[in-house]
């Protein structure tokens, strides 16, 4: 038996058929890095199988470590509170079963990577970047902290690519909406817009981002980040931190 722990990447789900396609693309791709390793996708809501059902299986199949990976941007409500509460309420039920959660995906050099990847396929070019605006367009959160963080994220990466402008906007919960944001760059003068949406599969959120990008007569739409290679190689960077975290705590325990 493979004596690394079991990647169980968590995803939300959604009635819309495309996020499970996109989520089974993303793993797939992650396989295909780490042969060998073994990957897993439970689902909060929506899609099957859900996290406890996924786990039951691990354990009763012998499993006995799993590293257990938010497919989330931001450290937000699902990360802090709804993922840990599924994730102890299955596993006290499982007593030979260990789950450590991962850390949330973002932010990352990588996700930003895979958003140039995207605006480049959308149609932009090296040479167009002083003269657009993005608009960094997330799911958006009631949480502060999250907020704060895609903020961060539009600024750096302004500073570290060279766009014209970067703003943040959101599907939900918070404002700007992204048709507002577009229509802030235009007034600001900005001569072109792109829309890259900061969300990894599409469904209601991703589509009301595109819907505001086609109100306002956005320049640019990018797809979402789907099963970006960087994305994928961003799971697995998780996935090491988590299990080298581990490692250390266990020396730091025999050595107390």
């Amino acid at each position: 038996m493979d004596a690394r722990p079991t990647l169980l990447v968590i995803a939300h789900g959604s009635r819309d058929p495309r996020h499970a396609a996109t989520v089974s693309a993303l793993c797939a791709r992650v396989r295909s890095l780490r042969p060998g390793l073994r990957v897993e996708v439970g689902y909060l809501d929506f899609n099957a199988p859900r996290v406890p059902r996924v786990l039951e299986r691990l354990s009763a199949g012998g499993v006995r470590e799993v590293v257990a990976l938010p497919l989330l941007l931001t450290r937000a409500f699902h990360a802090k509170s709804d993922i840990p509460s599924v994730l102890r309420e299955a596993t006290a039920r499982l007593p030979l079963l260990t789950v450590r959660q991962a850390d949330v995906l973002g932010p990352s050099s990588l996700l930003t990577d895979a958003l140039e990847r995207r605006l480049a396929q959308a149609g932009l070019r090296p040479g167009d970047r002083r003269s657009t605006g993005v608009v960094l367009a997330s799911a958006g959160s009631s949480d502060p902290e999250a907020i704060a963080v895609i903020a961060e994220i539009a600024r750096e990466w302004r500073h570290t690519a060279g766009w014209c402008a970067v703003r943040p906007a959101f599907a939900s919960a918070s404002l700007p909406r992204t048709a507002d944001a577009v229509r802030e760059l235009r007034a600001e003068g900005v001569g072109r817009v792109a829309v890259a949406p900061y969300v990894i599969a599409p469904g209601f959120l991703p589509d009301r981002i595109a819907a505001g990008a086609r109100e306002a007569r956005a320049d640019v739409l990018a797809p979402v980040l789907g099963a970006a290679p960087e994305l994928a190689r961003l799971l697995l960077r998780r996935y090491d931190r988590s299990v080298a975290d581990r490692a250390r705590g266990d020396l730091a325990a025999l050595i107390a």
